[in-house]
């Protein structure tokens, strides 16, 4: 029996692992309890109680190297903190949200990531859109530490804007409590929410650290009070 379950689990993580190395996602469903993405999506609700001043907001932004975030310390020591920044069509000019803080809540989408729905994601209201097989063409462009330490510009692009037309994206509608996983290096994005449903996510990061130099030039690094956590050690998987 024990032999049975164990050669069913080797043939699922088989299945996800060439489902990452072709399309460059998967798609887990029912990966959280709907309770479990309750008490996530009430904890970051708490964060829009503390929100900062209107005239102090981030705006982050994939295509705009001379955004505010670029030379921003909110932003660039936000590795070891919470700290809420905006997408670009959520600010009035006034810095003002357009909608509700608790409804435009969405904490930000890297070898391998984990997108998890705290409530069903449609098309509607702004689910993934994602390249499938994007990853395999490597890296188009990275968010970089700017080694010029005179320069106001805290973190640099090292290559334009990437143009992608939009039959390559695919709209990857998913349930609540239903986890993407994400290759690091595959194209994804989100529209704008323009309905009027939530559409908040829990997502995460993790990179390999045996045998692999995390690079000294990416922008988020460990912080001196908050390294990055681990999740398991090399003697724990043999």
């Amino acid at each position: 029996m024990f032999n049975c379950l164990l050669e069913n689990r080797c043939k699922m993580y088989e299945s996800i692992r060439e489902k990452l190395d072709t399309d460059g996602y998967v798609v887990m469903e029912e990966f959280l309890w709907p309770e479990e993405c309750d008490e996530l999506s009430d904890a970051g609700l708490e964060f829009t109680t503390e929100l900062p001043d209107a005239d102090q907001r981030t705006v982050f932004s994939t295509t705009d190297a001379m955004n505010k975030h670029a030379k921003d310390t909110y932003f660039f020591e936000s590795n070891d903190k919470i700290r809420p920044f905006f997408e670009e069509a959520a600010l009035n000019a006034d810095g003002s949200l357009k909608v509700p803080a608790n409804v435009s809540l969405n904490k930000p989408t890297p070898p391998i990531g984990f997108w998890i729905a705290l409530e069903d994601a449609t098309v509607q209201n702004g689910c993934l859109w994602i390249a499938a097989g994007s990853h395999k063409s490597g890296v188009h462009r990275r968010m970089l530490r700017n080694p010029d330490t005179e320069s106001k510009e805290l973190m640099i692009y090292d290559k334009p804007a990437p143009i992608y037309p939009e039959s390559s994206f695919t709209a990857v509608p998913v349930s609540k409590g239903s986890c993407i996983i994400l290759h690091g290096h595959v194209v994804h994005k989100s529209a704008v929410n323009k309905s009027d449903k939530p559409r908040p996510a829990y997502t995460f990061h993790v990179i390999e650290k045996y045998n692999n130099q995390y690079a000294p030039e990416n922008w988020l690094q460990e912080g001196e009070n908050a390294p990055f956590q681990n999740l398991y050690t090399t003697m724990q998987m043999m």
